[in-house]
């Protein structure tokens, strides 16, 4: 179906995208897939080319265009190059946002630059061994102590941590019994702050070079300046970015979705079964049918999502909506590529294999599929 979601800047920059990717990482890509990580120079080389600081304001060498769509064809040429850049998702279309709404003027000036070079990488520190999506439980504490608070605490399921340069930690700096809502700050750790550690990565079923960590804060001195936003607003803060959060999740799922197809389309076009190619028995038609229908309703809702989104409209029940359809398409459509691949899509160097373990957790991070029809229940005014 034709797409009217991009301009021609938007195209110019997939071409940028889809080369650098042809030329510096599909070549690599298996080494990283073993190693378990990409590796620290991806991000430099990313902002060399201006890839990754289009969001970062002009006057601290960014392409100052805060323009979602920007990430969105990222995360499709990744799709359908089907590589995974590390923590690079999450790095642009959570973290970054972050510090564009909330630093303040110095922190600009110390963060911005590197951020638009590629010199800074970013991570986020929410969850906890006991809190997954209630963040109001976070046991993570930081007592303001004259210019420092000192931060003590751990997180798990850290997107991006091993590499990560600055933190956005999730930390409690007050308890009011009646609201467990209320007294969250948002403190910004640096790499080499003592205290910090960098713990295991996590090994998953899928996501092979997104490194995933568990971090541990023992009497961390963060300084005050490295408070952002208002403290005890992290919840308020948190809430205001969930949205593109979950939009993010979605452009990737239906993404994948759609290469997924096009790899099964030309695999049963070559495997010959009984005599005759894959792609004419009635079944491989009705199921690659059926899938391209239901890609097609996935990818419609996508892109009048992104286009609330960029116009500010988007609304955090249409957010939970669009999300919890993507990612429950991209978990049916997946399986049934796989299983049109027959045994060789089991074997773990086909991208259809990629495709399949990447896909189980979109229904689980950035709130899971039984979180999203919470908040769209309530939405209903159920």
């Amino acid at each position: 179906m034709r797409r009217s979601l991009f301009a021609q800047d938007h195209e110019d920059f997939r071409q940028l995208v889809r080369d650098f990717i042809a030329r510096e990482v599909t070549p690599v890509y298996e080494e990283w897939r073993r190693a378990g990580l990409v590796p620290r120079e991806l991000f430099t080389a990313l902002g060399k080319l201006g890839i990754i600081g289009t969001a970062i304001p002009e006057e601290y060498g960014g392409g100052g265009q805060d323009d979602y769509r920007f990430n969105v064809v990222i995360q499709e040429e990744c799709a359908r190059a089907v590589v995974t850049l590390g923590g690079l998702r999450t790095h642009l279309d959570v973290v970054v946002p972050y510090f564009t709404g909330l630093a303040d003027a110095d922190q600009r000036a110390r963060w911005f630059p590197g951020l638009a070079s590629g010199e800074l990488y970013t991570a986020i520190a929410m969850s906890e061994p006991g809190t997954g999506s209630d963040l109001a439980g976070i046991a993570t504490r930081a007592v303001r102590d004259g210019d420092d608070y000192v931060l003590s605490g751990a997180k798990t399921f850290i997107t991006g941590g091993h590499h990560a340069d600055l933190v956005i930690v999730v930390a409690r700096t007050a308890t009011d019994p009646e609201d467990r809502r209320t007294g969250l700050s948002l403190l910004v750790v640096e790499k080499g702050m003592p205290g910090y550690t960098v713990g295991r990565r996590l090994e998953k079923i899928g996501l092979a070079t997104q490194d995933t960590v568990e971090l541990s804060f023992d009497e961390v001195r963060v300084p005050a300046a490295n408070l952002l936003g208002e403290e005890g607003a992290a919840f308020t803060h948190l809430g205001r970015n969930l949205a593109q959060e979950r939009l993010a999740i979605a452009v990737g799922a239906v993404a994948q979705t759609r290469t997924a197809i096009d790899l099964t389309v030309r695999y049963v076009r070559d495997r010959a079964v009984f005599g005759r190619p894959l792609s004419q028995f009635q079944n491989t038609k009705f199921e690659l049918a059926a899938m391209a229908a239901e890609s097609a309703a996935a990818l419609s809702l996508l892109d009048a999502s992104v286009e609330a989104l960029v116009a500010g409209e988007l609304s955090p029940a249409d957010a939970a909506t669009t999300k919890l359809f993507c990612t429950e398409t991209q978990g049916r459509v997946v399986d049934r590529c796989l299983q049109l691949h027959g045994g060789y899509g089991y074997i773990t160097e086909s991208p259809i294999a990629r495709l399949y373990a990447d896909a189980r957790v979109t229904r689980i991070y950035g709130g899971t599929s039984e979180v999203m029809k919470t908040i769209i229940g309530k939405s209903l005014g159920l």
